[in-house]
């Protein structure tokens, strides 16, 4: 195998897998070092280059991160990310004056923002300080889109959402409330802007026509009637619901139909629990709430008697699950009628777009969903950009935050004549953590604790108003014990071949058998003749150039490694040195001034 080559930020970035997860790139361990070091303030600003919104997503993102945290490679439970974040968060001083402003002067250049969502709000981040006039035009009368209408209170507090977004808008953001727009053509032929960004999420909730459907007004689409509840149209529910589908929705359905009067709460599934699609936490917050969720039922028809909705009957299924994971579509077994005073339907959302006309120049595929260029964000009209939901259907917030900083950088060269495909590609540079002989600038040790269990209101509390938030956040002493679970897979162990002397002092202390010095050879050859054999193929070998005395190569298991700095210790020619790998993603201000330094922004300089 040929020498790795540790410039390329491809290389560090797969071993710092929650990172590599993470659509917008965050710096996690960055920030989890900043937090242990009581630097809450540093900390969120470090999240908020990348995700825009960390109090926010602190509470609700869907934390891709976690299932690739590394940790989960020694134990069964990753870092708790996400409400680390929410920690640097809630904790954090008045960083007002640390946040970007816009320049007294336009550059004379207007961009049109469809919808305040996440997508939008974060394309408006990045645009405004470069002097661009942003409007925002809103259907409703209030900011932050599907965050705050499908987000319940007792997630996601009203407080943090007006705080995080008007961080964005306060920097001179022209928001138009109760303005839908109902024309696409005329906003383009009438408007003056230069450039428009579609982030209207995607608002129309799948229907299940099937028998009884229009026979009743107690069956809801989820989507809408969390809107309702939101703005309070809606104040209460039967005793008897039934949630049929089981995403986040439908967890965010039967959770609030308890704080509105329901007894008796079950969500419905057709197939077995591990092809849900909710995410593991929030099913388990909804079964702490005794929410009942059925499972292999298949929604057949709405019982209805005397013009009242009394329940509605499912086929009982079996199903068949191949080696390969893969489910049959099942067979019906039986036949069952529950009972139920409301429904609520949460099986998917559609993007929704009658607005745009058809002869304008907007191209749509066989779903009636644009279609987009997933490096640009363009779609086939010129000038037009899509993000979030609205660009590729339902993701989460996370994914639309990575869509608004994409699209702002196509937006920016779009309006400047410039290529939207020449992109400042990602960079990386490495800086040594040494301290002194055995010091370095982390914490090295390897903390066997277990992950923190996130403290809740008590039941008998929390449903006594819509607005109380069930998860009160880490303690002190769950903060210091959960940031040093971290195994800093950031701080890498680079090495120097021509300082090796092939002492093995490296291979004899390493505790987890990840290094090797051997003869080289093709890679699959090679995986077999470790220390411990390198299984996992998606995982890249960390390979040295020859080394001076044989000719023999060392081989590092990224796979294996935790990052706890031994050999570097113990080399007597400080051929291992452990430095950490600063990757940055470029957004619209590093493709602006491509000849300044690339990690600037990063670094904090």
């Amino acid at each position: 195998m040929k020498p790795t080559d540790t410039s390329n930020p491809d290389y560090f970035h797969k071993v710092v897998d929650c990172q590599w997860a993470c659509p917008a790139h965050t710096d996690v361990p960055g920030y989890i070092r900043l937090i242990a070091q009581g630097q809450f303030s540093d900390a969120y600003m470090l999240n908020r280059e990348s995700n825009v919104f960390p109090g926010i997503l602190g509470r609700v993102c869907d934390r891709p991160c976690e299932p690739a945290c590394r940790r989960g490679r020694v134990e069964d439970k990753p870092v708790a990310i996400c409400r680390l974040k929410r920690i640097a968060a809630d904790h954090r001083d008045d960083i007002t004056d640390r946040l970007p402003t816009a320049p007294e002067q336009s550059n004379g250049k207007k961009v049109a923002l469809l919808g305040a969502g996440c997508a939008s709000l974060t394309v408006a981040n990045d645009l405004l300080p470069l002097g661009y006039e942003v409007t925002v035009f809103e259907a409703l009368d209030t900011t932050g889109g599907l965050m705050r209408t499908n987000i319940p209170q007792f997630r996601l507090p009203p407080a943090v959402l007006d705080e995080e977004i008007g961080y964005i808008v306060d920097m001179g953001a022209d928001v138009k409330m109760n303005h839908r727009i109902e024309s696409m053509k005329e906003l383009l032929d009438e408007g003056g802007f230069d450039a428009v960004f579609v982030g209207t999420g995607a608002p129309r909730g799948k229907e299940l026509k099937l028998p009884g459907r229009y026979d009743t007004e107690n069956i809801y689409i989820g989507i809408d009637w969390l809107e309702s509840v939101a703005f309070e149209h809606t104040k209460s529910i039967g005793e008897k619901v039934l949630i049929i589908g089981v995403g986040n929705t439908a967890m965010d359905c039967c959770r609030t139909s308890l704080r509105l009067g329901a007894r008796d709460v079950k969500v419905m599934a057709r197939k077995p629990r591990g092809f849900f699609k909710a995410s593991a936490w929030e099913l388990e917050d909804a079964e702490e709430e005794n929410v009942e969720i059925v499972i292999n039922h298949s929604p057949k028809e709405f019982v209805i008697e005397d013009g009242k909705l009394v329940g509605m009957k499912f086929d009982q299924m079996e199903y068949n699950i191949d080696e390969q994971g893969r489910i049959d579509r099942g067979t019906p077994v039986g036949e069952v009628i529950i009972p139920c005073d409301d429904v609520i339907l949460a099986i998917g959302q559609d993007n929704a777009f009658p607005w745009i006309e058809r002869d304008i120049g907007i191209e749509f595929d066989e779903w009636e969903c644009p279609v987009v260029d997933e490096t640009t964000m363009m779609c086939s009209r010129e000038g037009v950009f899509f993000g979030g939901d609205s660009a590729f259907g339902p993701k989460n917030i996370i994914w639309a935050v990575a869509h608004g900083h994409e699209a702002a950088i196509s937006i920016d060269k779009y309006c400047n004549n410039g290529a939207m495909t020449d992109r400042v590609p990602p960079s990386v540079a490495l800086s040594s953590q040494k301290m002194g002989i055995h010091e370095w600038s982390f914490s090295n040790d390897y903390d066997p604790a277990e992950r923190r269990l996130m403290p809740h209101v008590e039941l008998k509390e929390r449903f006594k108003k819509l607005d109380i938030e069930v998860e009160l956040g880490f303690t002190v002493e769950q903060t210091i014990k959960e940031v040093e679970r971290c195994l800093n897979c950031d701080i890498q162990t680079v090495f120097a071949a021509e300082l090796c002397i092939e002492c093995d002092a490296c291979i004899d202390v390493c505790p987890v058998n990840c290094l090797t010095i051997t003869a080289n050879g093709e890679e699959q050859d090679l995986r077999t003749r470790l220390s411990a054999p390198a299984e996992n193929k998606e995982q890249d070998l960390y390979v040295s150039a020859g080394l001076p005395q044989t000719g023999r190569v060392m081989v590092k298991d990224e796979d294996l490694c935790v990052h706890c700095s031994l050999c570097a210790e113990r080399c007597p020619t400080g051929a291992w040195d452990m430095q950490k790998s600063e990757i940055l993603i470029p957004q619209v201000s590093d493709n602006q001034n491509p000849d300044t330094k690339p990690l600037a922004r990063a670094s904090g300089e």
